[in-house]
């Protein structure tokens, strides 16, 4: 028999016919930037990157927005972006979003899918600040003696969004301003119940906040004072829990930029959606469910997809393709509803003269095939063969010592799942007390995954985590890993070889220059660092679309190592290491392990013995692998010495004397 993995492969069109695309719906982004206008965000200082020039917070925060933007235009076609600025007196002509907008508050770019146009608008004014700084105020005049209410900003952000976004698409405010306590006078404790209650009715639409703090050596911001009252928090408390409203730990995702030239990569870092892969019933036991969704972890950068375009003579349109199935013999098109699906197994010497009647009967959960038939199955029947006939879920089935999971164990990225409170309610709250449950008794679940309903379900071990800050402000959220396990034959015995050490004070030595040349915080973040290739490939499609020159010679690859940097840093403590190196007698030792080869772990190969006598009833022995003619000898105490041939012999001998 064919191995599962050919039998499984299916060719790509059919592919697109049997898999549930489901998953994808709501893949479009909507970004929203809601930018401070104040006197503050447009105070002028001087510009890091040019000499003799002034800058502000929020030609910054323009500028970073006109970059996310011209990224999206190549990257993401079909999302959309908006800017709504507040804390400015600007007024506009009436529209039906302007006019239901706060006092004060004003949409700059209202949310509509990108284009070339509205970007190169706002370049121009960037342009135009450059060389006045004086524009931005003169087109954003600055509110004087007095802030727009926070309350009223989340509402605006609200109304934009509903009227310009669409339904299904992942929807996140980008809030960036310099004052950490907008409501300090006279009523803020009612302004901040406005606020947070403004901002929970955001959240409830499908809205995400991601704040960007500015903050500098003359005015540090804290969060304390006004945010950490309104943002909600993204641990797993309960809302009726007691909190400290100071304690980091429970303040939602925020950055705080304490340089406004990192402000661009500190938005390039969170411009991609935290899009759940999935929303199943999580079962902990009979009677007992709550929600989960799944994250990925790790994501592939690849090239958009291609479109066709059809030549009109004055423009060119968007070619929409379609499969069709054309029965050849009546070049007729076929419903996709009675397309089935054949395989080669099964198929016989005889003649199918009326392959195309089917004659086959179900009784029952068993569909009987005439002999010399070919065996055919509609897309339903394949589904269930790889589902099982399970329903998209996550199974509990126990637990395990933490310590059991190997590291070896880990043959496929994993997925982070996360409490789901709106499917069950009381979701939060019982996945909250199974983390603190398995974290204390050091144990790791043992689960069946079935995450989509064209998938094939999986073991997976559910590796719990805390919620925990590093030394670099990032916070790790608790929740679960989902660890799918592997079979018997992934995983490979390697031969494991110790080879010769090198002495404690060169490893000192070694260690001194690696120690120079660690990454920035500790930790590699993959998203500052994008793929060269594709960079390039991007940056060119960046240029065509808005009619500029490109310059190859102007494109950094930000994977390329910085050599003078390093040789400043730690090229002294390299040639002390390569003197420590040439002195080492264990350098000049050659030692050629033995080469040998890898072995699988072998898989369970019995056969009962009710296997074998249909096998043997159907004179098909000789499939039987040695290993297995030999195992039931054996159990039958008969000789197990000769050829294959000797062995089938006495196998069949054993049945003919036991028939």
């Amino acid at each position: 028999m064919a191995p599962y993995d050919d039998w499984n492969a299916i060719d790509e069109e059919e592919d697109e016919e049997l898999q549930d695309y489901s998953y994808l719906e709501g893949k479009r982004d909507v970004i929203l930037f809601c930018i401070d206008c104040s006197e503050s965000m447009q105070e002028l200082r001087e510009d890091p990157n040019y000499e003799d020039t002034k800058t502000c917070h929020l030609f910054a925060a323009l500028e970073a927005a006109v970059q996310i933007q011209k990224k999206k235009v190549i990257v993401g076609p079909n999302d959309s972006v908006g800017i709504m600025l507040f804390n400015t007196t600007r007024k506009t002509a009436t529209t039906r979003i302007q006019s239901e907008l706060k006092k004060n508050t004003f949409a700059y770019q209202p949310i509509s899918p990108l284009g070339a146009p509205t970007i190169q608008e706002l370049i121009r004014l960037l342009d135009d600040a450059r060389e006045d700084p004086e524009t931005l105020r003169k087109a954003f005049p600055p509110l004087q003696g007095k802030r727009v209410p926070m309350g009223d900003v989340f509402t605006s952000c609200n109304w934009v969004l509903r009227d310009g976004a669409p339904k299904t698409a992942t929807k996140r405010v980008f809030l960036i301003t310099d004052e950490d306590n907008p409501h300090s006078g006279p009523g803020s404790q009612q302004l901040i119940t406005s606020a947070r209650t403004t901002l929970i009715d955001l959240t409830q639409a499908g809205v995400t906040v991601e704040p960007f703090f500015i903050s500098t050596p003359d005015n540090p911001f804290d969060v304390t004072k006004f945010y950490s009252s309104v943002l909600l928090p993204t641990n797993l408390a309960d809302d009726d829990e007691d909190v400290d409203p100071s304690d980091p730990s429970v303040l939602p995702e925020s950055i705080s930029i304490s340089r406004i030239e990192d402000l661009l990569a500190q938005m390039r870092f969170h411009e991609v959606p935290k899009r759940a892969h999935y929303s199943v019933p999580f079962k902990l036991g009979e009677g007992l469910t709550i929600g989960v969704k799944g994250y990925g972890l790790v994501t592939e950068q690849k090239k958009g997809s291609y479109k066709y375009f059809v030549d009109l003579g004055d423009r060119m349109e968007v070619a929409t393709s379609r499969t069709v199935y054309v029965d050849e013999a009546r070049e007729a098109e076929v419903e996709k509803t009675k397309i089935l699906y054949g395989t080669s197994l099964g198929e016989t010497v005889a003649v199918e003269d009326d392959e195309d009647e089917d004659d086959s009967r179900i009784e029952g959960m068993i569909r009987e095939v005439p002999i010399g038939k070919r065996p055919f199955y509609t897309a339903e029947d394949i589904r269930s063969f790889r589902t099982m006939n399970l329903e998209p879920g996550i199974k509990l089935l126990g637990f395990k010592d933490r310590s059991e999971l190997a590291f070896e164990d880990n043959i496929r990225h994993s997925h982070f799942i996360y409490p789901d409170e709106m499917t069950y309610s009381g979701s939060k709250r019982t996945f909250s007390a199974l983390i603190k449950s398995l974290v204390k008794k050091k144990k790791i679940g043992l689960v069946l995954s079935l995450t989509r309903r064209n998938a094939t379900p999986v073991f997976c071990a559910l590796l719990p985590q805390e919620e925990k800050a590093d030394e670099a402000g990032w916070t790790d959220p608790a929740g679960f890993h989902l660890i799918p396990l592997p079979f018997a034959d992934d995983i490979r015995a390697a031969t494991v070889t110790k080879a010769v050490r090198a002495s404690d004070s060169l490893k000192d030595a070694a260690r001194a220059w690696i120690d120079k040349l660690s990454v920035k915080n500790g930790a590699y973040p993959p998203d500052s660092y994008p793929n060269p290739a594709l960079a390039y490939h991007n940056a060119q499609l960046e240029a065509s679309a808005f009619r500029e020159e490109f310059d190859p010679d102007s494109f950094e690859d930000l994977t390329l190592p910085k050599i003078e940097m390093i040789h400043k840093r730690a090229g002294a403590l390299m040639k002390t290491w390569k003197v420590a190196l040439a002195h080492e007698e264990a350098a000049d030792i050659v030692d050629i392990p033995e080469k040998v080869a890898g072995t699988k772990r072998k898989a369970e190969v019995s056969v009962d013995e009710a296997e074998i006598r249909s096998m043997y009833e159907s004179s098909s022995l000789g499939k039987m692998r040695v290993d297995q003619l030999k195992d039931f000898l054996r159990s039958k105490s008969q000789p197990v010495s000769g050829k294959k041939a000797e062995l089938l012999e006495r196998v069949a001998t054993w049945f003919d004397e036991h028939a």
